[in-house]
This record gives C-alpha cells, structure tokens and sequence, in this order.
C-alpha cells in the first residue's frame, strides 16, 4: 500500500506547492484526518498532541475554502482563528502566511502587549484570516475598528488553554457578535468537562477527530522524575546542564519572580539564560525566543504562558524545576518536546513538597514515571511538606497572562490599577479544583493550613511524643498513611 501524501487529501496545487517548499512530503495523522473532514464544510472536534502538526490541519483547508473569494472589505474577516497566548497567536499566523503565499489572500495577527495603532491602520484593509487572542480582539470590537459580521469559518486552537486562562466569558462574547451559520473548528490537546461543555454549545453534529488517547504524553518523550530537596533543585539543574552538556533547555517553572531569579542565577556562573512571562514586554519576549531558537541562549526560563504557541525545531530538554499545580500543564510543558517525530526528554525535579501534584499528573496520564536521583542530591523524604506559593500564572479561574487582556478592566476589578490585563496576575485556584472564570476561589490571605489544604498538599502537624498508650486502629492507619505515600511515590525509582 502506498504512503498517503498531500495531494491525496485534496488540496489545490497552489497550497501542495508552499507544502513543498517546507520540506514536507507526508502529513501526519492529525492532518491526515483533519483535513479532509474540514474541506468538506462541518463542524469538527480535534483532539491532538502538542507536536503533531493540527495547525497545518486547519491552516490548508482553511485557506483552501477562502482562495476562491479574496475579501474585498476593510476589517470585515471571513476567518477567525482564536488561540489562548500572544506567541501562538503569532506561530499560527506565520503558519498561515507560509502555506497561503501563493494565494491572494491577506491575513494579520492581534494580540495585546503591543500597540493598538498599529493593527488599526491594517484594518483598514481587506483581511481574510485573522488570528487573534480574545482580549484584544474585544478591544477592536469596543472601538469599532473590527466587523465579525462576515466570518464564516471560527477556529478554537488550543480551546482547553483558553479555559484555563479563564477567557470562557470573554469567547462567548465573541461567540454573540458572529453569524449563527458559519463552520466551526475546536482543536484541543486534553479533555475536560468544560471542553466537552463548550463543544456541546459550539458544535453542530461534529466529525471527531482523535489521534491519540486523550490527555495522554508524547510516547516519543523520555519522562523522569528526580527527587531532590527543594533548597537543592538550582544545584542540581546545573549539574545535569553541565554534566550532560544540554545545550538547549527548556524550564519551566511556577512563577514568574521564580523565572527570573533562576534566569539571573544561571547567567551569573556562565550559563547563558533569560526568562519569558507575561510582564515581559511582547519585544524581550520575542528577543528571547529569537535567540533561544539560534542557540544564542542556552537556557530559556519560563512560565506556563510558554507551554502553548513555542514551536522549537527538535527541542531536545524540557526540565520541570517546579512542577505545576495544574496536571493538563505538565502534558503541555513537556509537548514542547518531541514534536515532528523527534525524540525529546523531559525531566522534574520534584521535593517532597510537589508529590500531591505529581500524583495528579500521573492519574491524569494513567503512567507511572520512572524516579531517580542523582548522588549527593538524594531526597530527604522525612522533612515535612511546607506550603507551595502560587504564582499569578499558575492557577485557573483568572485571566492568563499571555492573551493580551483588554486594557483599562484591572482598575475596576481591583486587580492594579492602569495596568494592562494581560499583564495582571489571575487570582491562584485550588489545586485539582475548577473554579469559575476569574473569581479566584483561594484567596492569598488564607491561613498557611487552608492554602495546603486548597493546593491538595498534606498538612503539616505537630509531632506527637510517643507513650505507652497502644493506638487504636484508626490512629494507626493516620500514622501509616504517610508512609504509604511515600513508598507509592518512590516505587518506580532508580539510582
């Protein structure tokens, strides 16, 4: 049987040749399935890795549908392509110019960040695909500057992150100013009740289109765990940067402060390093992106805003300094790897105060990953768990920082005055809890005992002075809960 190419799927000659021109001959699984599905005109439900090419999957036929009647109208689109963070945003639009270059058709790209100026002088042209993240795009419609009147083709990219940033209110919003007939599109990476919610309200009898099991890691990425003291995980990191001559790593980390005080550690002893989050400005963001993509920059630092829109040509480390509260994040970080068929490794670092998260991580992905450690770094597993400070960037329920919030809303939600919202911190959520969008259900000033409780962490109590007195049954299963807990956590481990 013959390997299915490209011209198999249906695309015209001029999209079969900007295809060429990238290098590649085959599609994948995602686009394979997807694209055929789109072409014909429904409604279509996505599920896919990170790494697997779905943006292609909907950029061909999306512009294969459009070629035939460029748009004449200034700030009217036919297509809109929402993604969750200003550097998908930009990758998708890239995507689109690339395989749309021998097309007459025009596409722009909207996100915060930046200045508005700009994107209204090139409304004022005609745009057939626009790829925008939901907070400046409101920003255009609350000025009059952007007519969704015309759009016939809505593309979700990324839906399950765009729920977590709790931009939920802001895409029915977009949802009311569309035409009711148009052909929508939901790619996600992992499935939750709020996606399939969503999907229900969105979609009109739907193709599904699943590639790989859901909420499931690349099996071409190599997962470990080290356990390692949380006041030893900078150390460590750099004797695996060092003893392994890793020469482009990816860490993540919880907070954006947390990024920049490794970033400036790393530097100091010679590493070259620099952290991207959302109060950097859009330019150091895409500075630094440029220059880790050159190999100018050994070691990028960043926040979850980084897990959706980086799209780094064989990214080979991954590295989870903190593990993140949220599991569906860590199937997100480690996506950066591994991508096109390239293997890729993922490693977190992981105290004794993390293992509530990486138990969530692994019953969410339904594996068990393979714990080390490294000597002279072994893990005190009898110091007792402290609480993990959250990051504005961590949890669900707020506002992410990476989707160009719209301006001037901060003051009069007490979240910072004359400070744009894409550059607030969203309010931390429990851990393993959806909170409804924005409200923050776990306030900062909550007793240390609460705020374990809420991130799922074990609550640390007093040590008790042993007497003769024998336990009852239920004291001793208190007392041996945490040792089953521990030993379930080592097992797998290696040295």
């Amino acid at each position: 049987m013959s390997e299915l190419t490209f011209a198999d799927l249906g695309l015209a000659q001029d999209l079969l040749r900007a295809v060429a021109d990238t290098g590649y001959t085959v599609p994948t699984p995602i686009q394979a399935q997807a694209i055929p599905q789109v072409l014909k005109g429904g409604d279509l439900l996505a599920a896919a890795q990170t790494g697997t090419g779905k943006t292609a999957g909907f950029t061909l036929p999306l512009l294969q549908l459009l070629m035939d009647k460029p748009s004449r109208q200034p700030g009217k689109p036919r297509a809109l392509v929402l993604t969750p963070t200003r550097e998908l945003a930009a990758q998708v639009e890239e995507s689109v110019r690339e395989y749309g270059k021998y097309l007459p058709l025009k596409s722009m790209v909207m996100f915060g960040g930046v200045g508005i100026n700009p994107q209204i002088a090139a409304l004022r042209k005609p745009v057939d695909i626009l790829v925008a993240t939901p907070g400046r795009l409101l920003d255009h419609v609350s000025q009059r500057t952007l007519d969704l009147s015309a759009v016939e083709i809505l593309v979700l990219d990324e839906a399950d992150r765009m729920l977590d940033m709790g931009f939920i209110h802001d895409i029915r919003k977009v949802l009311a100013l569309l035409p009711a007939k148009r052909q929508n599109l939901l790619f996600s990476a992992t499935f939750s009740d709020e996606i399939k919610a969503l999907a229900d309200k969105l979609l009109n009898q739907p193709k599904l289109v699943e590639v790989a099991r859901r909420n499931t890691t690349n099996e071409l990425v190599d997962q470990r765990v080290h356990l390692v003291d949380r006041d030893k995980k900078t150390d460590l990191l750099i004797k695996l940067i060092r003893d392994h001559n890793w020469y482009q790593v990816l860490v993540f980390t919880r907070t954006k402060h947390g990024a920049n005080r490794l970033a400036e550690k790393l530097d100091k002893i010679g590493i070259p390093a620099a952290a991207i989050h959302g109060n950097k400005s859009q330019n150091a963001r895409t500075r630094a992106l440029a220059d880790f993509k050159s190999s100018t920059l050994q070691v990028l630092v960043a926040t979850d805003i980084a897990a959706r829109g980086l799209d780094i040509d064989q990214l080979p480390h991954v590295v989870n300094f903190e593990l993140p509260n949220v599991p569906e994040d860590y199937v997100h970080r480690i996506g950066r790897t591994g991508r096109a068929g390239s293997p890729g490794e993922a490693v977190s670092l992981v105290c004794v105060d993390e293992f509530s998260f990486l138990r969530d991580i692994e019953k969410l992905t339904k594996q068990s990953i393979a714990r080390f450690t490294v000597p002279g770094f072994e893990a005190d597993l009898n110091v007792k768990p402290e609480p993990i400070p959250m990051g504005g960037n961590s949890g669900r329920g707020g506002r992410g920082q990476g989707g160009g919030g719209r301006q001037g809303q901060g003051a009069r939600q007490g979240q910072g005055a004359g400070k744009p919202r894409h550059e607030q911190q969203a309010k931390p959520t429990g851990h393993g809890h959806r909170s409804p969008a924005g409200n923050g259900n776990t306030p900062r000033n909550k007793p240390a005992a609460a705020r374990q409780q809420a991130a799922g962490q074990p609550q640390a109590t007093a040590r008790q002075p042993q007497t003769a007195k024998p336990a009852s049954g239920q004291q001793q299963q208190r007392r041996s809960q945490p040792a089953r807990q521990v030993s379930a956590l080592l097992s797998p481990t290696k040295r």
